[in-house]
């Protein structure tokens, strides 16, 4: 995505690190775009601006791209008989603060010498300003803002004849993190970047295989889960069948560790593990990194929900939900005028009075981006009458940005980028404040710590080890960047 600052305008009151994006698709399924709106719905956690379906009927693409969540534009059966064919690819989009235009909501779609293309895309092209500048120069016609656009690009400028040489000679040009299902009218192409950095499964409903960011989209369609697809792995879905490529140098994987502590649905598996599991040892490895004297553990819902259930578990104080969150504030709510605004968490969670008054209380959460939140609910329970608030983290300090597909903002606004630990607890006004180590969350995906020579997560908004070269972070050619908008990846 393109993201343009000021950066507050986009985070608001809502303090947590987001996912950009979700992709699903369907190949050989009776009614594929009513089977791709279900798996868009269970994927919404991961975009919720926008979304679109695209699918083929064998002659012709059909799309229908609409701002807002997938109920509502989805749930239609006009809108579903209009999208003709048994393949389907369906995509999530998150907010940002770039441009909120129908433009750029996936999938993408272009017209190119080898026939129609869609693409839908999670992740985050890391040299897409450098690419799409020399694409612009050769003169190329951007029809959005979005990174994705890049790749239609070089599929469309590349000097080899078949489409599928076309798509990875583009995909050995782009750096960074990419989860791609593509719809042509030669298959369907999906593949994820060397480093699976962003996750994609592969499951089969009846004769039909399905893709999908998480294995929740499966198990929502009733879908059996066949496999992740491997880092670096192409596959082609054909009328012949389905076969596998490795078309990239092999590459030690490095998927993105923040899958477990937030991204993903707790009843998802990601990377053979179950996320609710790994979140509540990620609860239990804070419990025995950083104990406090409690009368109980209370979540910052729903985040940090599991964590606080292996916290309790493994520190033996009760578990109690000391904060109601309420489940029918939108963001576009909390919108007219600073004094509304300010209400904002108030309106998304109120303390549980009559539980937490005179106790001291563990406070739960899954990450502390700029503290804004983090400041709104300790001051509500403390005017809920809590003793005390000890507040624990179940990750490490986000103190670096992400440009994989995340949705961070710039260094400086990260809390954990600008103050230690202590005056963090002084800003925030807990009793006590302490994080997650890095190799307690190594610990509980189940690996024995960090391994520092070859790290076997993407942990970079922990450790500021980025994975792939950053090409248009490098970039010091400020009069380019200016002539793009200075328009910012992620």
């Amino acid at each position: 995505m393109i993201i343009t600052n000021p950066w507050d305008a986009q985070w608001g009151d809502d303090d947590h690190l987001h996912e950009e994006c979700g992709v699903f698709g369907v190949w050989g399924a009776d009614g594929a775009a009513a089977v791709t709106a279900l798996g868009l719905h269970a994927l919404q956690h991961r975009g919720q601006e926008a979304a679109g379906i695209t699918t083929f009927d064998g002659k012709d693409f059909h799309t229908h791209r609409a701002m807002g969540h997938v109920a509502g534009n989805f749930d239609s059966d006009e809108v579903i008989r209009k999208l003709k064919g048994d393949v389907a690819i369906g995509h999530n989009r998150y907010s940002t603060t770039g441009e909120t235009a129908v433009r750029n909501v996936q999938p993408l779609y272009a017209d190119l010498a080898t026939g129609g293309f869609a693409v839908a895309h999670n992740g985050n092209i890391s040299n897409a300003m450098t690419l799409k500048r020399e694409l612009v120069r050769r003169g190329a016609i951007f029809q959005s803002t979005s990174d994705t656009e890049v790749i239609i690009h070089l599929v469309a400028t590349s000097a080899y004849r078949t489409l599928l040489d076309r798509f990875i000679d583009a995909l050995k040009r782009v750096e960074g993190a990419y989860s791609l299902i593509c719809l042509t009218s030669e298959g369907m192409l999906v593949c994820r970047d060397p480093l699976g950095i962003r996750p994609l499964v592969l499951g089969r409903l009846g004769d039909s295989y399905i893709l999908a960011s998480e294995t929740v989209a499966l198990d929502v369609v009733g879908a059996t889960f066949l496999r992740a697809v491997e880092p670096g792995e192409l596959i082609i879905l054909s009328p012949k069948g389905l076969r596998s490529l490795r078309p990239f140098a092999d590459m030690r994987p490095r998927p993105c560790v923040f899958e477990q502590v937030y991204f993903s649905r707790p009843d998802s598996m990601v990377d053979g593990l179950s996320v609710y599991q790994v979140r509540k040892a990620i609860g239990a490895e804070l419990a025995r990194e950083s104990p406090v004297e409690a009368d109980m553990v209370v979540p910052v819902p729903d985040s940090g929900t599991p964590a606080a259930i292996g916290y309790a578990q493994a520190s033996g104080l009760p578990f109690e939900l000391g904060i109601i969150r309420s489940h029918y504030v939108g963001r576009t709510f909390i919108q007219p005028g600073d004094q509304i605004r300010n209400l904002g968490v108030k309106l998304k969670h109120n303390a549980n009075r009559a539980m937490i008054k005179g106790k001291r209380i563990v406070l739960i959460d899954d990450s502390i981006v700029r503290g804004t939140t983090s400041v709104k609910i300790v001051q509500m329970l403390r005017e809920a009458g809590a003793e005390e608030v000890h507040m624990r983290i179940a990750s490490p300090p986000t103190a670096h940005s992400c440009y994989y597909g995340v949705d961070t903002p710039e260094r400086s606004k990260l809390l954990a980028a600008q103050m230690s630990v202590d005056r963090m607890r002084e800003y925030i006004q807990v009793d006590s404040l302490a994080f997650l180590s890095i190799d307690g969350l190594y610990r509980a995906v189940g690996e024995p710590s960090r391994d520092n020579n070859a790290p076997q997560y993407c942990d970079a908004c922990f450790t500021g080890d980025y994975p792939t070269r950053l090409t248009d972070q490098e970039d010091n050619d400020v009069p380019d960047q200016l002539s793009l908008l200075a328009e910012r990846v992620i």
